[in-house]
């Protein structure tokens, strides 16, 4: 093993294989340590369209295509009392993501970067970083040897690319700034189900989200005829169950009686495996990257999975990592300004999928209030006929692509004015022609709270993680041609 590398990847999922594998193509002597031995369970099997392109860049688009994963076109929402669905369509290459098997996806890619030349440590566990100030330049890292002894080793490098997931070993460890939101503070109840019905309604292969009283339910069709079927809700309506003496198990299937539609597609059903339960609480950290290191995917922040944009936040996060490094690396672009566009366009793509979550969970507001909300955190106008496309856009990814390639003033302005406009409530009137602002004295006092309490959050997370643009990092955005790198927008 070398005792230096150029580039540290910590984390062998999706995020840090992605890394890892553009970096090496550009030329970069790139080592990836991860922890456990792939294959390993995973949870997050819903992909979203905009993953399609970055596996293309990786050079894996092919191999992905060819193993036979259920096909995923759109997302069906019996939600808040109304049913409706999301059809992808932002391209003809993009028309459709993934349901996967995360063991079979991740270990692809992993092999693939292998190939690319990522040097690569499975059952590598990095112990501690070494700094120099705030610059991390070591790591000290141990391997099981053949006797059933951890050795410890270290190595040197130039950049550290944290994509050790929610551990997050740069926050756990060295940083410890890590915030939580207090509002998305949840706890997930999954398992397997053989003999389900498929899902008749919405786009082929669709996930199926369902909203209960205490939370929402997950259906996801998998190729092997397995459903994998989730209860969402949040810890302390589960912890008050508990203190009743109601189990784990019992709030899991009283959920999925009380969902109309998951309900009847697991009525044949059978659970084939034990449930798995683990805390869903978002977070943010207060910076995504630093002197010498970058943090990529869940080890930067977490979201709410409602959407299913774990994946698509570790693959895009990871494609702005690389595009930064290497323009480093060739002298292209500072270190600082680099940092300054990975920064805010990570954080801007978060907070705009956070808003539309936030919504989606206020569910008597009905679904044109949610396509609205959209539409106003998207860099384009949209007309009334292109409002449910701009909705599409926004929860498939693709408009978090389409970002890495605009201005990041125009990003940042126009999410800026999305977060200060929130008196009242908005919907569309009934003819369709015109937008309407709700009387903010026709809400109740605990309504009013609410919005207020909201408003004063995402506002504060705005400011604390936005902030004014550095000058140097003005005009940024990411290309892939020639190579795969940062431009000046002229």
């Amino acid at each position: 093993m070398d005792r230096s590398t150029q580039v540290l990847v910590i984390g062998g999922g999706p995020g840090g294989s992605t890394v890892a594998g553009l970096l090496a193509r550009e030329g970069l002597d790139v080592t990836l340590m991860e922890k456990q031995h792939f294959p390993r369970y995973h949870i997050g099997e819903s992909l979203l369209p905009s993953c399609l392109p970055i596996l293309e860049l990786l050079g894996v688009r092919e191999k992905i295509d060819a193993c036979g994963f259920q096909q995923k076109w759109g997302a069906y929402f019996d939600w808040g009392g109304e049913n409706w669905d999301v059809t992808f369509g932002a391209s003809e290459d993009r028309l459709y993501s993934y349901q996967v098997d995360r063991a079979v996806f991740d270990k692809l890619l992993l092999d693939h970067v292998k190939e690319l030349g990522v040097k690569v440590l499975e059952g590598a566990e990095v112990k501690r970083l070494g700094f120099d100030g705030e610059r991390p330049r070591s790591a000290v890292w141990s391997q099981e040897g053949p006797d059933g002894e951890a050795d410890e080793y270290e190595i040197g490098f130039d950049y550290v690319v944290d994509a050790s997931g929610r551990a997050g070993l740069l926050n756990s460890r060295h940083l410890h700034g890590r915030r939580y939101h207090e509002v998305f503070q949840n706890i997930a109840i999954w398992g397997y189900w053989e003999g389900a019905k498929t899902l008749t309604a919405g786009p082929d292969g669709a996930i199926a989200i369902g909203s209960v009283d205490d939370g929402w339910l997950w259906g996801i069709p998998l190729a092997d005829g397995r459903l994998s079927v989730g209860l969402v809700t949040h810890k302390e309506v589960f912890n008050a169950k508990r203190q009743e003496g109601i189990t784990s198990e019992e709030v899991y299937h009283d959920a999925i009686r009380e969902s109309s539609m998951i309900g009847d597609l697991l009525a044949p059903a059978e659970l084939v495996t034990p449930l798995r339960m683990e805390k869903d609480y978002s977070y943010a950290s207060e910076r995504f990257a630093g002197p010498g290191y970058f943090l990529v995917g869940d080890a930067a922040c977490f979201l709410d999975p409602l959407l299913s944009t774990g994946v698509h936040l570790a693959m895009y996060s990871a494609m702005l990592t690389a595009a930064s490094l290497a323009s480093v690396f060739r002298g292209e672009f500072g270190e600082e300004e680099a940092q300054g566009l990975y920064e805010r366009s990570y954080r801007q793509a978060y907070l705009r999928l956070l808003v539309v979550v936030s919504n989606l969970y206020q569910q008597n507001r009905g679904q044109d209030s949610y396509f609205w909300e959209a539409q106003r955190l998207t860099l384009r106008d949209c007309s009334a006929e292109e409002l449910k496309q701009s909705f599409v856009d926004i929860v498939s990814g693709i408009e978090d692509l389409r970002d890495a390639q605009a201005t990041l003033d125009l990003a940042v302005r126009t999410t800026s004015k999305a977060m200060t406009e929130w008196e009242g409530w908005n919907w569309k009137s009934s003819t369709g022609e015109e937008w309407q602002k709700g009387d903010p004295d026709s809400l109740t006092n605990e309504e009013r709270e609410m919005e207020d309490a909201r408003a004063q959050f995402f506002n504060t997370a705005l400011q604390r993680s936005l902030g004014p643009v550095p000058e140097q990092a003005r005009g940024l955005y990411v290309v892939t041609e020639p190579r795969l790198g940062l431009a000046h927008y002229k």
